[in-house]
């Protein structure tokens, strides 16, 4: 996960403004079905970064240990629980480290969690760091949220093939396992023996052109500002948004991936 610990710095900020929060209530009650989640259980957020996830388990009375490796993303999740609560959250804790390498104990948590950033890790080292963490017979769980790639639904398959050529074209390295990690959590259970849950949630979502903009630069691969394409990719972009959107909103389909599955003895 080296180098794409780096991959977020300079667009926290956009990331936690932008960026579509995950649906707790639908989460939660999955997970209390499948795994039997309550409240005294200690999570572990991987790749916790601005805390979005966290916000779910904390929700939820837990306490979460929020593993994250990028500075800018641990300063905006402080700044987001600060300015949420009026006061740092007695329950999270925010440690620089990474998902192969999470600095915990071994067998030390009931709940392993990743969001978005899943598809980031290496996955065969981070499972085995999972499982080392993991206290016996605890669960994983994996959720991420995002605009719906694969929808055959022909009122929004042009602006799909359409959005995905321009940052083909103009984002900065839009290839090969980039654009295909949101794929690996439609194969999850490729990756554990044991007991496994899997639901799919699809839904819409609409966006003025300024949160249209925040949630595309928020981006690993939208060019940023000082970058020889920023000004063409914005261009670009508005060009895109002008086409596709409505009276001045954009809709897309989105997917919510919901995971939870345990690791056999």
């Amino acid at each position: 996960m080296s180098d794409n610990t780096q991959r977020f710095t300079g667009r926290a900020e956009d990331y936690d403004r932008y960026r579509q929060r995950y649906p707790s209530s639908e989460v939660l009650s999955r997970l209390r079905a499948w795994c039997g989640l309550t409240s005294a259980w200690l999570v572990a957020d991987v790749g916790a970064g601005t805390g979005m996830l966290a916000e779910v388990f904390l929700e939820n009375g837990n306490r979460v240990l929020a593993i994250e490796p990028n500075p800018d993303m641990r300063d905006q999740m402080r700044a987001f629980v600060e300015g949420h609560l009026g006061h740092p959250a007695p329950q999270l804790e925010i440690i620089d480290a990474t998902a192969e390498a999470t600095t915990l104990p071994d067998a030390s948590v009931d709940l392993v969690a990743a969001g978005r950033a899943f598809h980031w890790f290496d996955k065969e080292r981070s499972l085995v760091e999972f499982r080392r963490i993991l206290k016996p017979g605890g669960w994983v769980a994996l959720i991420a949220g995002d605009r719906d790639r694969d929808s055959k639904d022909p009122a929004y398959r042009p602006q799909i093939d359409a959005y995905e050529e321009m940052m083909s074209t103009h984002g900065t390295d839009y290839t090969g396992a980039v654009r295909s990690g949101y794929r690996t959590y439609d194969k999850m259970e490729m990756l554990f023996d044991g007991e496994f849950h899997h639901d799919q949630l699809p839904g819409l979502r609409q966006l003025d052109w300024p949160t249209f903009r925040g949630h595309t630069m928020s981006l690993s691969v939208s060019p940023q500002s000082g970058h020889p394409s920023h000004e063409v990719f914005l261009r670009e972009l508005r060009r895109y948004f002008d086409t596709y959107a409505s009276a001045g909103i954009f809709t897309t389909p989105t997917l919510c991936w919901i995971t939870a599955a345990r690791f056999r003895p």
